[in-house]
C-alpha cells in the first residue's frame, strides 16, 4: 500500500492511490472487472465575483473528484463540497470497494454504506459517497463501451433547464443584465436569490421581471432564510410578479412550516425543497409531510445517480415532480433517465466551473441540455492540467 502524506488530500501523482492491506483485498470474482485503484483531487475555484443567497457569503466552490480504476478503464465522479471530505473517499470508501467486480454496483454501495457507519451516511459521508457512486457507474459504462443513456435507456431526448443565480449582493442592473442574458438564450425559467433583505426583495423580483419580461417563468429561492410569518407575507407580494416557485421559503427541517406555505401561498407559486436531501429516508419526510409541491435532488449529495434514482421512485410514487439541484452535467445523462423529472437547475457557479475544467459537456440550446449518446459513460472528463492550478 502506497503510503499516504500526512495532512495532504492528494499528494504527487504517484502518490495517490490508496488501497487496503492486501490481505484485506476482496479477490476478484470470475470473469469480472476487479476495481483497483482511486485516485482523489479537491479543487477551490474563485467566483469571478462575491456571491451571497439568504444565508451566507463566499468567494470560491471547491471540487472533489474522484477516479475509480478497473479493467483499463477510468470512471469520473464529483461533488461540490469540502475538500476534507476526499479523506473519506480515500480512508473509508475506497478501501470498501477494493477488489470487487466493477459490474457488482449494488455490491459495492452496500459495502460503503456499512463503511460509513460510524461516520454516518447524511452530510459528510453522503457527499464522498455521491462523488464514487457517479463513478462506478460511468466506470461500468465504460467498461461496457456505451454511454449511460444507452445503460438505463433514455426517457426524454432533451433535459429541461431553468437558468439560476441572480445573487443577493448583485445590484439592481447586474441582476437585470444577467437574466437578460439567460432570456436571449431561450431558458423558459429563470431562478434569483431572497432572503438577505426581505423588504427589498418585492423590489427586486419586480427588477427581474422587468428584465425577462412577462413569458418566462419566474421563481425564487430564500435558503430557508425566513421565518413562517415572513415567508407567507412575502409569498403575497411576490405573487404580483408572478413568481410560480418559491424554494426553501424557511428551513427544509421545518415540515410543519414547509406544509404551511404549501397550503397557505397564492396558487400559482409552488413551494420546493430536498437539496439537503442525503438518503431516501429525507425524501420521504418531505413527502409523507406534504412539505412539497415539487421534491428537489441533488446527485452529488444524495448518494450519486443511485440516490437520484430513489428519490424519482419516491416522487413518483407521492405524485410530486422531481427537479434536480445544481451540477447540471454531471445530472444530464441521469436527468434524461428518470421517468419523473421535471427538470434541472442551470446554476451559474457550477456550470461556470464545469465549463472550465470538464470536456465532454452536454450541449445546452433552446433551453435544455442534450446530453452525449455516443460517448463511453457520461461523456465527461476532467482536464487535469487546466484544474491544476486550483488543487489544493
Amino acid at each position: 500500500m502506497t503510503s499516504m502524506q500526512p495532512g495532504r488530500l492528494d499528494p504527487a501523482p504517484d502518490q495517490r492511490r490508496a488501497w487496503p492491506s492486501s490481505a484485506l483485498r476482496e479477490p476478484p470474482r470470475s470473469g469480472g472487472s476487479p476495481i483497483e485503484g482511486c485516485v482523489v483531487a479537491a479543487y477551490r475555484i474563485p467566483t469571478s465575483e462575491p456571491e451571497a443567497d439568504g444565508t451566507r457569503r463566499w468567494d470560491a466552490t471547491t471540487m472533489l473528484a474522484v477516479h475509480i480504476e478497473a479493467g483499463g478503464h477510468r470512471g469520473f465522479g464529483y461533488s461540490y463540497c469540502h475538500a476534507a471530505f476526499g479523506r473519506i473517499v480515500l480512508d473509508t470508501l475506497a478501501p470498501a470497494i477494493n477488489g470487487i467486480d466493477a459490474f457488482d454496483l449494488p455490491t459495492a454501495r452496500a459495502r460503503m454504506l456499512a463503511a460509513l457507519r460510524e461516520i454516518g451516511t447524511s452530510g459528510a459521508g453522503a457527499m464522498a459517497l455521491s462523488a464514487v457512486d457517479t463513478a462506478l457507474w460511468d466506470l461500468k459504462a465504460r467498461l461496457l463501451e456505451c454511454s449511460l443513456l444507452e445503460l438505463w435507456g433514455g426517457a426524454r431526448d432533451a433535459v429541461p433547464t431553468y437558468a439560476s443565480g441572480g445573487f443577493t449582493n448583485y445590484s439592481d442592473d447586474h441582476l437585470a443584465d444577467q437574466l437578460a442574458v439567460w432570456a436571449a438564450q431561450g431558458f423558459a425559467a429563470v431562478k434569483i436569490k431572497i432572503g438577505s433583505e426581505p423588504a427589498r426583495d418585492p423590489e427586486r423580483v419586480g427588477v427581474a421581471r422587468d428584465a425577462i419580461g412577462s413569458q418566462i417563468r419566474l421563481m425564487v429561492d430564500a435558503n430557508g432564510a425566513l421565518s413562517r410569518k415572513q415567508a407567507l407575507q412575502l409569498a403575497e407580494r411576490l405573487s404580483h410578479y408572478d413568481v410560480r416557485w418559491f424554494e426553501e421559503p424557511v428551513s427544509s427541517d421545518d415540515l410543519d412550516g414547509l406544509r404551511l406555505l404549501r397550503d397557505r401561498a397564492p396558487a400559482p407559486i409552488e413551494i420546493a425543497a430536498g437539496e439537503y436531501g442525503w438518503e431516501a429516508h429525507d425524501f420521504t419526510r418531505l413527502l409523507q409531510h406534504g412539505a412539497v409541491d415539487v421534491l428537489q435532488a441533488d446527485g452529488s449529495r444524495c448518494g450519486g445517480y443511485s440516490g437520484l434514482f430513489e428519490a424519482d421512485t419516491l416522487s413518483r410514487v407521492h405524485g410530486v415532480p422531481l427537479s434536480l439541484h445544481g451540477v447540471p452535467a454531471l445530472h444530464a445523462a441521469c436527468a434524461a433517465a428518470l421517468p419523473n423529472l421535471r427538470d434541472v437547475e442551470y446554476f451559474h457557479d457550477h456550470a461556470r466551473i464545469e465549463a472550465m475544467l470538464l470536456d465532454g459537456l452536454p450541449s445546452l440550446h433552446d433551453g435544455c441540455l442534450w446530453p452525449e449518446r455516443g460517448e463511453p459513460g457520461h461523456g465527461l472528463m476532467l482536464r487535469e492540467r487546466d484544474a491544476e492550478r486550483w488543487r489544493i
